[in-house]
């Protein structure tokens, strides 16, 4: 195994090309890529220009598509709150394409971005999937960050949208979410046009009149959405920094080099 690693690695080094080259064949392009890696204007590179994909098709679509749809896709197994959900692909896709039509509905489109400031539970993984399927850059703050910290990141990515829950847990304690985003959001110079709360059984958010909706209340009424291909340099996340030494710098993913790394 190990020089079956090493002579991998060698290959993606001597040559990015037919070695990532081969790694995107694993890949549903909806239109193909014209080269592998652009190199035109160093130091800055991009990775399978002209293609075009969907980060959330091949994730759960596809899958379905190949006759796994009954299979588990996640698990989420919480011994804080002694909860063990599984969902299949087609649960977890029929799940994202609701909450995708949810976020259609709110005016999200291709490009805009959506902060998701949520505790580690499957709503989380949902919400990420449902950006990508169309086309919405998501940015993941840690969920609790203090006020100050969310609202610089508030800033920096100009969410339209953002999701978050009632509350976190940790150990035994409950953390509110929902005071730490107001203040965020107040805090802010940039306000978003809508919050999506997910209100969990141990605490009630108070929701903004005009600003805040139900994440069950939206989802009930919802028409799922289908996958919007987009560039594969098109972006798929925003990742921050820490900001320890500095205001957090915003690292920026893309979809192609990210699904065919992943995959």
């Amino acid at each position: 195994m190990v020089n079956q690693y090493e002579e991998a690695y060698k290959r993606s080094i001597a040559d990015p090309n037919g070695f990532w080259g081969a790694a995107a064949e694993a890949i549903a392009w909806s239109k193909p890529f014209d080269k592998v890696l652009d190199d035109s204007n160093l130091p800055f590179y991009r990775w399978f220009v002209g293609g075009e994909l969907n980060t959330c098709y091949n994730a759960l679509d596809l899958h379905i598509e190949n006759g796994r749809g009954e299979q588990a896709a996640l698990i989420y197994d919480s011994p804080v709150t002694d909860t063990v959900k599984t969902y299949t692909y087609t649960e977890l896709r029929d799940t994202v394409a609701r909450f995708a039509g949810v976020l259609k509905s709110l005016g999200v489109e291709k490009g805009d971005r959506v902060l998701i400031y949520m505790p580690m539970i499957a709503e989380a993984a949902v919400a990420m999937l449902v950006c990508a399927r169309i086309g919405a850059v998501h940015s993941v703050v840690f969920g609790g960050f203090a006020s100050n910290e969310l609202a610089t990141r508030i800033n920096d990515a100009k969410p339209k949208v953002i999701v978050s829950a009632s509350c976190g847990i940790e150990i035994k304690k409950v953390i509110p979410y929902k005071p730490l985003l107001d203040e965020a959001i107040d805090m802010a110079a940039f306000k978003p046009d809508t919050c999506v709360i997910l209100q969990r059984p141990m605490e009630t958010a108070a929701m903004v009149a005009d600003r805040d909706v139900d994440w069950e209340a939206e989802m009930a009424g919802a028409e799922p959405a289908a996958c919007v291909p987009v560039a594969a340099t098109d972006p798929l996340y925003i990742l921050y920094t820490s900001g320890t030494t500095g205001i957090p710098k915003g690292v920026v993913r893309d979809n192609g080099g990210h699904a065919v790394a992943l995959k």
